[in-house]
């Protein structure tokens, strides 16, 4: 019997084995994917960043050179980053309030209601394409769509890209339309809250607004935390509508970070001062991310949470 048990112990260890490696084969292709093409160039970039690189001759060591003439000589920097906040706190939390907006009335039981779920949706699919770039700034040329239907009721047209004070704005607009994954993910959630509570909140009286801010937002605020930290680190990352549309301009006011690091990168052919902004770019995501985590704990409610 000992013999037996041991033989049997071997056996099942054998197919441990067995399937540990047969897991680790179907993992290959990813981790070394993962390797090859980020981890790796994440370092390289870091590394670049204390250097004088060009493309074409060895990296040359200037240590912290880089970061001071980014944050003490570097007017260009200073626009880009300010145009990118700018940019970046005003795009979000309107995108999010939209999305949240057309995924409560969605959520209701009305006629071709799947057809409507598909056709908000689309945007955010198309949306990041050279094609809906090209598009949009077609619709909001001086003798596009939007100034021909303003025109049609008697008001001026509007100068949207030639105009510093309005070319960030139709940019932002772009980003807004693409509302359709976080609207997505806003009716999943309301989908899932106990209808029960709705209705024990209808016998004690309470109203839509009440219903609303005091039952539906905060048991979505998980949510609502995911889906910020996904739209800011995508909103910093913004680079096909900006360049394609605009250029960066006029006079710099739609010339974000991601523009700058490709203009220094692949124009300017100077990739340890493009991954010099990189880096800040990646720091200021970073503290931002932290900042809205250990803000969480006082906003977000998620199941089980004894909180007074």
């Amino acid at each position: 019997m000992g013999s037996a048990g041991v033989i049997q112990s071997a056996g099942a260890s054998g197919q441990t084995g067995d399937a540990r490696m047969l897991g680790l084969a179907y993992l290959a292709p990813y981790i070394l994917g993962l390797l090859a093409f980020t981890a790796l160039p994440f370092l390289a970039s870091l590394y670049l960043s204390f250097t004088d690189y060009d493309l074409l001759s060895t990296p040359e060591w200037t240590g912290l050179e880089n970061y001071i003439d980014l944050f003490t000589r570097d007017r260009t920097f200073r626009k880009s980053l300010s145009v990118t906040l700018i940019y970046v706190f005003t795009t979000v939390p309107l995108k999010l309030v939209f999305a949240l907006f057309i995924a409560y009335i969605l959520n209701y039981r009305l006629a071709f209601i799947n057809f409507f779920r598909t056709a908000y949706y689309v945007p955010s699919i198309l949306g990041g394409s050279i094609a809906i770039a090209v598009l949009w700034r077609y619709i909001f040329a001086d003798a596009g769509l939007v100034n021909m239907l303003l025109t049609s009721i008697g008001l001026e047209p509007v100068n949207w890209f030639g105009d510093p004070n309005n070319a960030l704005f139709t940019i932002t607009l772009l980003r807004m339309w693409q509302f359709g994954s976080a609207m997505v993910i806003f009716l999943a959630a309301l989908q899932s809250i106990d209808k029960s509570l709705y209705e024990a909140a209808a016998i004690d009286g309470a109203n839509k607004f009440h219903t609303f801010f005091f039952i539906t937002l905060p048991l979505i605020t998980p949510v609502i935390f995911f889906n910020l930290i996904m739209q800011m680190v995508q909103a910093f990352q913004e680079f096909n509508g900006p360049y394609i549309i605009t250029e960066g301009g006029p006079l710099k006011s739609t010339y974000l970070l991601p523009l700058y690091i490709y203009d220094e990168a692949f124009k300017k052919f100077d990739m340890g001062y493009a991954s010099a902004i990189a880096w800040v770019l990646f720091v200021i995501i970073m503290v931002l991310t932290v900042v809205a985590f250990w803000s969480s704990k006082k906003w977000v409610y998620y199941a089980g949470d004894r909180r007074s």
